[in-house]
């Protein structure tokens, strides 16, 4: 686990973009009708409302890191019958609002994300907070968030502006290269352009900017020919 920025992440605002993405999703859920919040999304069972309930749920653990209470997120997790790690926690968090008004559990992430950006930015980036793997710098953990927030705008299609898209593009590259090189990641990647070569076990393959970032959160589509042993390798965020 990476306890320093790489020098291409200290020239990007983590507060700024978590900012910016989480905008972009209210402003796409404030316009929903119930057709809108049914629709499926990238997020394999998962309707936009789910997503949602997700985002609403995961407050739960960034609130735990942000208080210094771990053991007690854990203790939670136990009494509530959560096992099987974080994907089980994910699921847990949609169940549990599953029959709640929409409009509640949209206020609820409302609430709660908006006060995790506040603390977060309050503490700074060359702060530290606890996490699931212990301390962890607070900069490096906002650029977790969002890219989380940005893969999930995508999921369920939040509008990007076309002057956005270019800048939104670049930093999740970077993001991606960072969780890379932070779990140790046996991909050798190099970058010529606006194209990036991955190389695995004697394996490589071309990708563009775009198509990188969809390998690193998992979101690929299944027809693309990417080897999987690759796409395994480069799957690093989701």
């Amino acid at each position: 686990m990476m306890t320093t920025e790489p020098v291409a992440l200290t020239r990007l605002e983590p507060f700024d973009i978590f900012d910016t993405e989480a905008r972009r999703l209210d402003r796409f859920f404030a316009g929903l009708d119930e057709e809108g919040w049914n629709r499926p999304t990238r997020c394999e069972g998962w309707t936009v409302r789910d997503v949602l309930a997700h985002l609403a749920g995961e407050e739960i653990y960034n609130h735990a890191c942000l208080d210094d209470d771990m053991d007690g997120f854990f203790e939670m997790l136990e009494r509530e019958g959560v096992q099987s790690g974080f994907d089980a926690f994910n699921e847990w968090c949609v169940h549990k609002r599953h029959n709640l008004p929409v409009e509640q559990v949209l206020d609820e992430w409302r609430s709660k994300n908006a006060e995790t950006r506040r603390r977060m930015r309050d503490r700074g980036r060359g702060g530290t907070l606890q996490t699931s793997v212990g301390p962890y710098p607070v900069g490096l953990q906002t650029f977790h968030y969002d890219s989380e927030y940005a893969t999930h705008g995508d999921d369920v299609g939040a509008p990007v502006a076309d002057e956005e898209a270019a800048a939104r593009l670049a930093w999740r590259v970077e993001v991606g290269l960072f969780a890379l090189e932070e779990q140790g990641s046996k991909a050798r990647i190099e970058r010529a352009g606006d194209r990036i070569t991955a190389h695995v076990d004697g394996l490589s393959a071309e990708l563009t900017e775009a198509e990188f970032v969809e390998a690193t959160v998992g979101r690929l589509a299944t027809a693309h020919p990417l080897d999987s042993r690759i796409r395994g390798v480069l799957r690093c965020l989701a």
